[in-house]
Parts: structure tokens; sequence; C-alpha cells
């Protein structure tokens, strides 16, 4: 499956004309992230009548650097008007092979992790990509990470079900960093990229049937 993911990210992301072989070392490309963000959800849902509503959410990310700044874990927990709650890991792992990152998501319901989403980061922006199934069919999902700074960034996920022809978003976070907490990959000099934080809280749109899964 991961194997199958690094093909489809390396096949859907641009590729410039006459480009030599990539040898970026993007390692450190996740580093700007490790502290702790205020975060602000938007989230498209589907509604029981089929009308869809976007609900917002508010809460925290921590993202705790491992393997000496060479992977994350990132907590998610964020809550929505009415008490919808998430709580969430995303696994962050650098393949030096392919010099991509995988995203692998669980939340506490299921505990179980999900497919992983496969990319990188090219000229400022993060592009992540994974195929899976939804309501018994196969769609494309795509994670979009742009405006990096040291303390925000954005964040935008869509999916496909027409093989990437179309794309509908159904997920956007904007991210601020809390005062105080620090970089610590920086901080001890491991070295700062440009990357991008996955996925995904996955709410059904009109052309995806529902299911129920949180993450980021």
């Amino acid at each position: 499956m991961i194997a199958g993911s690094v093909i489809l990210a390396w096949n859907l992301l641009p590729q410039p004309a006459h480009a030599a072989p990539h040898q970026r070392d993007g390692s450190h490309d996740f580093d700007w992230e490790v502290g702790v963000w205020k975060t602000h959800l938007r989230v498209l849902r589907q509604n029981p009548g089929g009308t869809t509503a976007w609900v917002t959410y508010e809460g925290t990310s921590n993202v705790i650097p491992i393997w000496n700044c060479r992977a994350e874990m990132v907590e998610l927990e964020a809550t929505a008007p009415g008490g919808r709650h998430v709580q969430a890991i995303n696994l962050r792992l650098y393949d030096p092979g392919s010099q991509q990152w995988s995203l692998n998501f669980a939340n506490v319901a299921s505990g179980v992790l999900g497919v992983p989403t496969i990319g990188e980061f090219r000229n400022g922006i993060g592009t992540f990509y994974d195929q899976e199934a939804i309501g018994g069919r196969e769609v494309l999902v795509r994670n979009v990470w742009s405006r990096v700074t040291a303390n925000s960034a954005h964040f935008e996920q869509a999916i496909s079900d027409d093989g990437g022809k179309t794309w509908t978003t159904n997920w956007t976070a904007d991210d601020t960093r809390v005062k105080g907490t620090t970089d610590e990959c920086e901080k001890n000099g491991a070295g700062r990229g440009r990357s991008a934080r996955g996925r995904r809280l996955l709410e059904p749109t009109p052309s995806v049937p529902e299911r129920e899964e949180a993450g980021f």
C-alpha cells in the first residue's frame, strides 16, 4: 500500500520539464511546526437531507519531534459547537529513498492507522496524496499546505471521485503558534524546512458516500 501511494504521489505531483533527478533532502521539512498551535478548522459536512454545511472547530495541536527531529508525532484535539469532538494523532515518517514523507493517521475511536498520505514540499507548497475506499468507491485525497511561516500556516484538503479531474475542498485549517512555545528542532540546530502537516477530517461531500473519520 505504501509503495502504491508513493507512485501515486509522484504521478500527481507536477513534474518540471527536463527535470534532473530530485536530490533534495527533505528530512527536516517538518521542523518549522514543532511546538504547540491553536487551530481553527472548517469542515464540510453532509446533512441527512443531502444538503451541506460548513462546521467550525477550535482546538490545539501539539507537534512532538522524535528520532532526532527526523520524524514527528502530532496530537490534535478540537471541538465544534454542540460538543462534536476530534481526538487524533498523526505519525509522520520520512523515506530517504523516495525523499518523501508518509503521514499516518489514527483517531481515538478506531485506534488503527489509516492509508498513508504521501508527498513532499516544492517551491514553498506541500502536496500530499492518497487513494482510499469510501463507501465502496475509490477516491483520491489531496492535502496542500501553504503560507507557511514560523508562526502560522494554512492547510486545505480536497477529494476527487473522477481521477483528479475535479476536486472538492472539504476541510481547511488555519494554525497559529501558541506564544512561548519553541521549535525544538530549530533550537537544537537540526535544520528547518518548509513542509506539510496532514490530515485529515474527512467529512463527506455530495459526491462521496458518507463516513465518519477525523484527522489532520
